[in-house]
């Protein structure tokens, strides 16, 4: 059967618009894909693991007595505590022989004086951070006299003490004249065995004695007793966030600059070794014997509670300390160094 031309022409035109649909479809089909396609997203490049950090030899000084002893786990321990650097500890018997030692890079953490590191910062301009405080007041009073019981109770009496022209001075008078006490009279010894004898000799006399002195005068004569704490008497007497204090840890900044992660090794693990102390005075005794810290088991565990061992860091450290400063600064400018630290001597982490 023939089609005619109109029919041909008419069939042309109806494939060519199936033609033209079909292409339409094709082409819209390969977009939308080429869209999905763009749309999903890349793989996630493999997580390229941190370079471990190199190991290094931390050098930490302390000194014997209550500053040191929130280290004796730690220094008992150090070699199996997995730690990634190696620690050697040093306990000296006087700041004299620290200081020198960091100021010539010997040493990278020390346990000192809390004015003896602002005193430090002075010397180095700026050379060292303060990066916890290690040890509250140590200082108690001790008497055979039973008719004192609290701080007000000192009024008119002669206190036996050590430490003249130096913190302890400093702290007591400033204590005295918080409690409105004018009549008191501080007769210094050179020594705390000096104050011990003036309590022994006399059963009314009334000492200031530092721990762990203070304990070993209790365990060796039963009629004395260690009756007022003055770092509870610091606290209730000032409203600034500053407390009685005894020792700090610093670092050489260029130590901590190059070598930030063992410094915070360090703060942890001391940390945890002051908690050590003081959930467990009697089991850390024999450690602080043997680190060479206190000479007796006996008086370690008992002084071990009076001692005040922390670990404050951050902006309480700062709080505390500071003002603590500023007491001292106030009474004498020179036990601070001459000025007191600006506020990069405050290491807040």
């Amino acid at each position: 059967m023939c089609m005619s031309k109109s029919h041909k022409t008419t069939l042309r035109n109806w494939a060519v618009i199936a033609m033209t649909l079909i292409l339409a479809f094709v082409l819209a089909a390969c977009a939308s894909q080429s869209a999905t396609t763009e749309a999903e997203p890349e793989p996630e490049a493999e997580a390229v693991e941190a370079e471990p950090v190199e190991p290094v030899e931390v050098r930490v000084a302390s000194l014997k007595g209550p500053t040191s002893i929130g280290l004796a786990s730690f220094i008992a321990n150090v070699d199996n505590l997995g730690l990634n650097n190696t620690y050697t500890f040093t306990i000296a018997t006087a700041a004299d022989e620290i200081l020198p030692s960091v100021i010539k890079g010997e040493t990278d953490i020390a346990l000192i004086p809390a004015n003896a590191a602002a005193v430090l910062y002075n010397k180095t301009e700026g050379g060292i951070s303060v990066i916890d405080i290690n040890t509250l007041g140590v200082l108690n009073v001790v008497t055979g006299d039973e008719s004192i019981q609290q701080f007000s109770d000192l009024a008119g009496k002669t206190i036996y003490m050590t430490g003249k022209g130096a913190t302890p001075e400093y702290a007591m008078n400033f204590l005295l004249d918080k409690a409105g006490i004018t009549d008191v009279t501080l007769e210094f010894k050179s020594e705390p065995t000096e104050v011990v004898q003036a309590l022994s000799a006399d059963a009314t006399a009334v000492g200031v004695l530092p721990q762990p002195f203070a304990t070993a005068a209790c365990v060796k004569n039963d009629a004395l007793k260690a009756v007022i704490d003055l770092t509870d008497v610091w606290a209730a007497s000032v409203d600034d966030g500053s407390q009685f204090l005894t020792g700090v840890t610093v670092v050489r900044n260029e130590f901590l600059a190059e070598h930030p992660e063992a410094v915070a090794e360090f703060i942890a693990q001391q940390a945890a070794s002051v908690d050590a102390a003081n959930a467990d005075p009697a089991g850390v005794a024999p450690l602080v014997v043997s680190a060479g810290i206190i000479d007796a088991e006996p008086v370690a565990a008992k002084a071990i509670p009076s001692c005040h061992l922390v670990c404050i860091t951050g902006t309480e450290m700062q709080s505390a300390l500071s003002g603590y400063l500023q007491t001292l600064f106030n009474s004498d400018p020179a036990s601070v160094g001459g000025a007191l630290p600006a506020d990069d001597f405050y290491f807040l982490g």
